[in-house]
């Protein structure tokens, strides 16, 4: 049987890592995962890791869910993959449906892509697009917020404003004016004066609703999300909410957008113009990406003229595989009683999480959902590196964010297991903040 060790270096060799300093991985070898069981991930020799970030959030149900694995294999036999360009296939059909009706319809077309990056790229054309349709190209700049994330191809880039991943790429990027973030006083009156300042030329604003993730879980209300609705109606541009690491449940709705209640006077609906779905779409089983969008901005594309169409596509757009488990996702959603559950389990980890707050060496413990994170006052040199090896030794997988320690764990959360969650993590602090003898 293939080791740890042996499965590590051959790692190191073949595989360039993603958001990884290749040079530290002497210090820190690659885990060799060879199965996953519930919320739970297996190396080669037996030995197992609580997967507490849900494997880069994707994972929803657990690993290796049976209902998951039997549309999958189900689909695999009947129809893998046709191009969804002049052609259609149920799956594909159903989870558009399925998305629309959780929409209230007011979000009535699906445009599918390949992950997170994929679909900030098409909304961001969209929105550009359905205005130079409109005869408005002028309507082409974007406003970004400060911390926000949402993705590394270059477009997707050019609206992320996290510096570790886009300082290198400066010069390729398109300009984005960039506002202060929802959870920073005066967020609402900096952006209005940036909508006025750009007078018409705004095609769209893009925001990661609730919670900013890779800038360190940062949160915020959701009267910050009517407030800009209001804003974006008010100025003519477009709202794109960024759900790819938030929806699916992870809020304790299935879209984070559904907190803004009631619809806005004067909106005719409190939704924004897209909706971003990646991640967590399929269960943690297959690429897939969705942009939700309105039937204003899909009618703005129908034309005879083929360069007035939406021209944008990848070779696996809407595969019935991946669309077939997403549909599974949906059912979870649509009949059982998950979104309950969901509120019972964010409940679990608050309560036993409870007494971090009163730890002095944390700050800001916060939650939203069944996302929960806390700020390390002194963390020192590497601290995200000596949590993550501190926390494999304790049977932990998780990766903080800077000094920021976050769970976003599977919806498998029950009383024994948030129990130990915790003390895993407040050992695994003691553990990292420990001084060495050589300090």
């Amino acid at each position: 049987m293939t080791s740890n060790a042996d499965l590590a270096a051959r790692s190191r060799a073949a595989i360039w890592h993603p958001c990884t300093q290749m040079a530290r991985l002497d210090a820190v070898p690659p885990l060799p995962i060879v199965r996953g069981e519930g919320p739970w991930l297996i190396d080669a020799e037996g030995q197992r890791y609580f997967d507490a970030t849900s494997s880069w959030w994707v994972n929803l149900f657990g690993h290796s869910d049976a209902g998951l694995q039997r549309a999958i294999a189900t689909q695999a036999a009947t129809l893998p993959h046709v191009m969804l360009a002049g052609c259609t296939h149920l799956p594909a059909v159903e989870l558009a449906e399925g998305l629309s009706a959780l929409t209230g319809h007011h979000l009535g077309h699906a445009f599918f892509g390949s992950d997170g990056a994929s679909a900030t790229e098409i909304a961001l054309k969209m929105s550009a697009h359905h205005w130079r349709n409109g005869g408005q190209p002028e309507k082409c700049e974007f406003i970004a917020l400060r911390g926000g994330y949402h993705g590394e191809t270059l477009g997707a880039l050019s609206v992320t404003d996290v510096p570790v991943f886009r300082d290198a790429y400066a010069p390729l990027l398109r300009a984005t004016h960039l506002a202060p973030a929802l959870h920073e006083a005066g967020s609402i009156e900096a952006i209005e004066a940036l909508l006025q300042q750009l007078g018409g030329r705004c095609a769209a604003v893009i925001v990661e609703p609730l919670i900013q993730g890779a800038s360190g879980m940062r949160m915020h209300a959701p009267a910050q999300l009517s407030a800009l609705r209001r804003l974006c109606t008010q100025h003519k541009a477009h709202l794109i909410a960024d759900e790819i690491a938030v929806g699916c449940g992870r809020t304790g709705r299935f879209f984070a957008w559904e907190h803004v209640q009631p619809p806005l006077p004067g909106t005719g609906s409190q939704w924004p113009d897209f909706i971003l779905l990646s991640k967590g779409i399929t269960g943690g089983t297959l690429p897939l990406s969705v942009v939700l969008t309105t039937n204003a901005v899909f009618k703005a594309f129908l034309s005879d003229e083929v360069a007035r169409g939406f021209l944008h596509s990848h070779s696996y757009t809407g595969n019935p595989i991946a669309c077939a488990a997403a549909c599974e996702v949906l059912r979870r959603f649509r009949d059982t009683d998950l979104l309950d559950e969901l509120a019972r389990q964010s409940q679990l980890l608050r309560a036993a999480f409870a007494p971090l707050a009163d730890d002095p060496r944390v700050q800001h413990l916060r939650q939203v959902g069944t996302v929960l994170a806390f700020d390390v006052v002194h963390g020192g040199d590497r601290f995200s590196e000596r949590f993550h090896l501190a926390a494999r030794a304790r049977q932990l997988l998780i990766r903080p964010i800077g000094s920021t320690v976050y769970l976003m764990p599977p919806y498998l959360i029950d009383e024994v297991t948030a129990t130990w969650l915790a003390a895993a993590v407040r050992d695994t602090l003691t553990d990292t903040l420990r001084p060495t003898a050589d300090a």
